[in-house]
């Protein structure tokens, strides 16, 4: 999934690719894809592109007075074509999901791999019109996002620490890859209950938040959209690891594995040595 790092280098992408640009046509090729109605797609063509805004894991594209917003979700993502066939394609073919072309040539295609369909695109007057952006936590990287708001964050949590950095509501943009980083860098088991840190592991748990983060987007600055994803995945130190060795102390990567997700860490440099069940809602070995 993209998460904030991704999202904030395909904003940057957009701003200099696609500001200024006149939108010729949209095009909805998935029937899932679309989650407003008014104003219609059809209210973009014609229209000149301004900035990019990002929100959380949305990315919000300023086109004339109104503004297409989309959440990538799992398995979506942004791929520009600098020339289109002749022939648009049709509709349900393979991950295509919806295409914005623009004047003089070129675009972007929105894709989905796989059978569980949760991109999704909307067309609004105001962002805060759509629900997942009204409900967003405070953004990480916002000045505003000091020691003492993260603490106020977690202060009363009876949450799983993961869970809760996870949640848009509480902090957004942050998922599943970068929590397991985050929680390593910290090296925080990812069940310890939230509410149990203490002011020494908020200071060290802010740290990793704000250094994780700001060096992943520091090295996807200047990536082009279609290496984004190799990028992320090249500076994981244990998400997608399980196996490898750990870069600090070289033990083995663990994983523990849910019904739709695993988890990702190593029980030296986080939970004291011991190994997590692999299990839903799983404890501390005894």
């Amino acid at each position: 999934m993209p998460e904030l790092p991704e999202v904030e280098a395909l904003r940057e992408f957009l701003d200099e690719h696609l500001a200024g640009r006149v939108v010729e046509r949209v095009l909805p090729l998935a029937v899932s894809v679309l989650k407003t109605y008014d104003p219609p797609l059809t209210a973009l063509e014609g229209q000149r592109a301004g900035t990019t805004a990002r929100y959380g894991k949305f990315l919000a594209l300023r086109i004339g007075e109104l503004h297409l917003v989309t959440h990538l979700a799992r398995a979506g993502w942004l791929r520009w074509i600098d020339t289109f066939p002749d022939r648009p394609p049709g509709p349900g073919k393979g991950p295509l999901a919806l295409r914005l072309v623009l004047e003089g040539g070129g675009g972007f295609d929105l894709t989905e791999a796989g059978t569980q369909k949760r991109l999704a695109v909307y067309v609004v007057r105001d962002p805060q019109e759509v629900p997942g952006i009204a409900r967003l936590g405070p953004d990480p990287l916002a000045e505003a996002f000091d020691r003492e708001a993260f603490g106020e964050l977690l202060a009363g949590e009876r949450r799983q620490i993961k869970g809760v950095l996870r949640d848009q509501s509480v902090i957004a943009g942050i998922g599943n890859a970068y929590s397991d980083e985050i929680l390593h860098h910290a090296k925080v088991s990812p069940f310890k209950p939230a509410a149990s840190f203490d002011e020494a592991q908020v200071d060290q748990l802010y740290e990793a938040v704000e250094e994780t983060l700001r060096t992943a987007v520091e090295r996807a600055h200047g990536v082009a959209a279609g290496r984004l994803k190799a990028e992320k995945k090249s500076g994981m130190r244990v998400h997608g690891r399980a196996g490898e060795p750990c870069p600090v102390c070289g033990d083995t990567v663990r994983s523990v594995s849910f019904a739709d997700s695993s988890l990702q860490y190593c029980a030296t440099c986080q939970t004291g040595g011991k190994p997590l069940a692999d299990r839903r809602l799983s404890k501390l070995l005894k």
